[in-house]
């Protein structure tokens, strides 16, 4: 794929930018058995083979997915890779994305209930991806279907009130072309 065939960032916000997405990033059901790193084949997201390492192609997203699968899948279809990294490896990495502040399109964020002891910063985090002005793009279990929410929606929901922070993928190896 070359650059002029990737799909570009939208220039779009919020539903006109989900809109605009191909059909089979409408309609994806919650599964949180489907996640990063989750055992082939109900989810083959890790490399395979011997030495396999790095970014790995979008998942199939038809068994359903959880959200962070789900938010990779969004920005692989727009040429970014993300390796099949769980929500607090995703906080953690810098190699491939780094803090984003403010979010921009095709940033991922994370939301959380706050700290708890014991676990890592970012463990267990929502994942969403930014489209723009105040419009992230999700799979939560509530819905059940990918929709796109206000930082509101989120703050006004226990389990999400933390906005934890935004990664983008960084140039060094992540994107295509």
């Amino acid at each position: 794929m070359t650059s002029t065939d990737r799909p570009q960032v939208p220039t779009a916000h919020g539903p006109v930018a989900f809109d605009a997405l191909p059909g089979a990033l409408h309609n994806v059901a919650y599964s949180g058995a489907r996640h990063p790193g989750a055992g082939t084949p109900e989810c083959p997201s890790r490399p395979a083979g011997p030495g396999a390492t790095g970014a790995v192609a979008p998942p199939d997203l038809t068994g359903g997915a959880n959200c962070q699968l789900y938010a990779y899948a969004v920005l692989g279809h727009f040429g970014l890779r993300v390796p099949p990294l769980r929500s607090a490896e995703l906080w953690a990495d810098r190699t491939a994305t780094g803090p984003a502040a403010p979010p921009e399109p095709l940033d991922l964020v994370l939301f959380d209930a706050g700290p708890v002891a014991g676990r890592p910063a970012g463990y267990g985090a929502h994942v969403g991806v930014h489209l723009g002005p105040d419009r992230v793009l999700h799979l939560c279990r509530e819905v059940g279907r990918p929709a796109v929410w206000a930082y509101a929606d989120f703050a006004a929901r226990p389990r999400y009130a933390r906005f934890l922070g935004a990664k983008r993928v960084l140039a060094g190896g992540s994107r295509e072309g």
